[in-house]
């Protein structure tokens, strides 16, 4: 991998940098079968160029990791969904999903009032063009679509495998086939089920009030047959990788973006179901997010 001489510009304008530009070393990562798990051994360094970290709004520097995530071979879908917040899955690079953040209003961890990393289209804390930012232990992750691997990997027009989520079910890109059950139809993009609730949220003490707008998790509720995809961001139907059928997730450009629940049975290597929140630095030193676009 070669590092640019100096720094270039995605197709969004956003600047961008190859991490070897940065003194890390090049991205490694080993999938393999063993038994009847399937094994993914990475250091956690995107295979393509990122964002400039830190900056104004992720005051950390991309390190590398070494992550050993496990995935059963035959993953089984489960009577009772599981929450899965944080640490979703790993894509194919090796670069975790972890689509929650760590922001409260009030900074209250105990309320609803979870913040969300992309609100209106737009990445907030310091989240570049690949809808990933990184954790104050360097830890680079998605919290979107994650566009530079897709682009790396020639996915645009496809649908494309990106990963492998906590219960074993592969992960795809925004894009899929119009019918889930035929590979020769139109390959379109995946609506989720998801919307934003009517109305205002409750003030004072209770809340933060204002419209629905999705800065918050609890803006949305999930409605049946409103989309594509069901509550966990999936469907089943046939893939290139699974011609016979199989249930997978998708990780779309709306709400829930990572999906946040499993159909199956996380494996113990991305810790437990819900895992708890991670803050981006000690309390008082991360930079509030930048205000939200208006409401259009």
């Amino acid at each position: 991998m070669c590092a640019f001489s100096a720094a270039a510009h995605d197709e969004d304008g956003d600047e961008i940098t190859e991490p070897i530009a940065f003194g890390l070393p090049e991205s490694r990562v080993s999938i393999y079968e063993r038994g009847d798990k399937r094994v993914i051994e990475s250091n956690d360094i995107p295979n393509h160029p990122t964002g400039h970290f830190p900056n104004a709004g992720n005051p950390n520097a991309i390190a590398p990791q070494s992550y050993h995530f496990e995935v059963p071979l035959h993953p089984v879908e489960t009577s009772t969904l599981a929450s899965k917040k944080h640490m979703f899955g790993v894509a194919v690079n090796g670069v975790k999903f972890d689509p929650s953040t760590a922001e409260f209003w009030r900074n209250d961890r105990s309320s609803i009032w979870n913040m969300e990393a992309i609100v209106r289209g737009r990445g907030l804390l310091g989240m570049d063009s690949s809808n990933a930012h990184v954790q104050p232990n360097g830890a680079y992750h998605y919290h979107g679509v994650p566009h530079g691997l897709i682009r790396q990997l020639h996915g645009e027009n496809k649908m494309l495998l990106i990963g492998w989520a906590a219960d074993g079910f592969p992960m795809y890109g925004p894009l899929a086939y119009r019918d889930a059950n035929d590979a020769m139809s139109a390959i379109v993009t995946m609506r989720p089920s998801y919307r934003l609730k009517s109305g205002t949220r409750p003030g004072g003490n209770a809340g933060p009030g204002g419209r629905y707008d999705g800065t918050y998790t609890v803006d949305f509720e999930y409605v049946a047959g409103a989309g594509d995809l069901d509550e966990c961001n999936g469907r089943h139907g046939v893939t290139p990788e699974f011609p016979k059928g199989t249930y997978y997730y998708v990780v779309t450009a709306d709400f829930p973006f990572v999906p946040r629940k499993c159909r199956g049975t996380p494996d113990p290597s991305f810790g437990p179901p819900d895992d708890g929140p991670r803050r981006f630095g000690p309390p008082g030193e991360f930079p509030p997010p930048p205000p939200p676009p208006p409401f259009l």
